[in-house]
C-alpha cells in the first residue's frame, strides 16, 4: 500500500512539474510575441502614419498634425503630384536602370562566382581578395574621380553612370554566390567535363539552375537597392527627363518645402513604396531563404 501511495505521489509530482513547464513555456512565448508585436508596431507606425497623412487635406494636416486618421479623406495629394514632377517618368527611368543592370549583371556575376568556386585558376585567391578589398573603399571616396571621368565621357545627365559600371560585377553578390557554390558537389563539374561540356554550356545548363534560389534572393535585394538609390542619381542627374524616382521625390520635397505641403510629399513616398511592398509580398519566401543560405554558409 505504501509503495502504491508513493508511486501515485511521484506521478502527481511529475505531472505538476510537466504542467508547470508547459505554463512557463506558454508564458515565455506570450511575452516574446508581445515584445515582437510591440517592436513591429514601432517600426510600422511611421509608415502607417505617413499613409494616412497622405490622404489628409493640407489645412487638416496643419491643424490636426498628431491625429492619425483623417477626418476629411481626399486623394487630391496624389492627383496634383503631376503638377510638380513627372512621377511616371521617374518610374520609367528607374525601370530602365533595373532592366538594363540586373539580368546582364547577374549573369556575369554568376560566371565569376563559378570560376572562383569551381575552376582551377592561377592566383585565384589573390584576385578574389583583390576584388573583395574594393568593398572596403567607401563609395564617397570615389565620387569625385567618377564624376570627372563621366563628365569627360559626356555621361552626366544620362542613365549611363547608373548602368554601365554595374553591368559586369557586383562584388557582394559574387561573394554570396561563391559561398553558395561551395556547397555544390565538384563531381558535377568533373562529370560535365568528361561529357565534353564547355564551360559556358556547363554554366548555363548546370550551374545556373542549381543557383536559382541564391540568384532569386540576390536579384530581389539588388532590385530594391537600385530602386531606393538616391545618392548616385542625385549626383549625376539634374535634368527632369532623366531623373530616377528617388531623385524626383527629393525634388518634390525641395519644391514644396516652402509651402510645407507635406501630404503631397507623403503621397509621393507612398507611391514610391508600393512596388517594393508588392515585391516583398510576392517574393517573401526568397527573402527568408536568402537569410537561411547566408546563415548556413557563413
Amino acid at each position: 500500500m505504501s509503495q502504491h501511495f508513493s508511486h501515485d505521489t511521484a506521478t502527481r509530482d511529475f505531472e505538476r512539474q510537466q504542467a508547470l513547464r508547459r505554463a512557463q513555456r506558454i508564458a515565455a512565448q506570450c511575452i516574446m510575441y508581445a515584445v515582437l508585436a510591440f517592436l513591429s508596431f514601432l517600426v510600422l507606425f511611421p509608415f502607417i502614419w505617413m499613409v494616412f497623412a497622405s490622404f489628409k487635406p493640407f489645412d487638416e494636416f496643419l491643424s490636426n498634425f498628431s491625429k492619425v486618421l483623417p477626418v476629411n479623406w481626399t486623394v487630391q495629394n496624389y492627383t496634383i503630384i503631376g503638377d510638380v514632377i513627372n512621377l511616371w517618368r521617374g518610374y520609367f527611368n528607374t525601370f530602365v536602370v533595373e532592366i538594363s543592370v540586373i539580368p546582364c549583371g547577374t549573369f556575369f556575376v554568376s560566371m565569376a562566382a563559378f570560376a572562383f568556386a569551381k575552376l582551377r585558376l592561377r592566383h585565384k585567391t589573390f584576385w578574389l581578395l583583390f576584388l573583395l578589398s574594393g568593398m572596403m573603399v567607401p563609395g564617397a571616396v570615389l565620387l569625385m574621380p567618377r564624376y570627372i571621368a563621366y563628365r569627360q565621357l559626356n555621361w552626366i545627365n544620362t542613365l549611363l553612370p547608373l548602368i554601365l559600371p554595374h553591368l559586369l560585377i557586383n562584388v557582394s553578390m559574387m561573394f554570396f554566390f561563391i559561398q553558395y557554390l561551395m556547397g555544390v558537389p565538384s563531381e558535377l563539374v568533373d562529370a560535365a567535363k568528361i561529357d565534353g561540356c564547355g564551360y559556358l554550356t556547363m554554366h548555363i545548363t548546370i550551374i545556373i539552375p542549381l543557383m536559382a534560389p541564391a540568384i532569386a534572393a540576390q536579384v530581389i535585394f539588388w532590385f530594391m537597392g537600385i530602386w531606393n538609390d538616391y545618392f548616385a542619381p542625385s549626383v549625376y542627374l539634374t535634368q527632369n527627363d532623366v531623373m530616377t524616382l528617388q531623385a524626383m521625390l527629393a525634388k518634390l520635397n525641395s519644391t514644396v518645402s516652402g509651402t510645407q505641403n507635406m501630404p503631397m510629399v507623403f503621397a509621393g513616398a507612398v507611391m514610391s513604396c508600393l512596388p517594393m511592398i508588392v515585391v516583398y509580398v510576392i517574393f517573401q519566401k526568397f527573402f527568408i531563404k536568402s537569410i537561411a543560405i547566408g546563415a548556413v554558409k557563413g
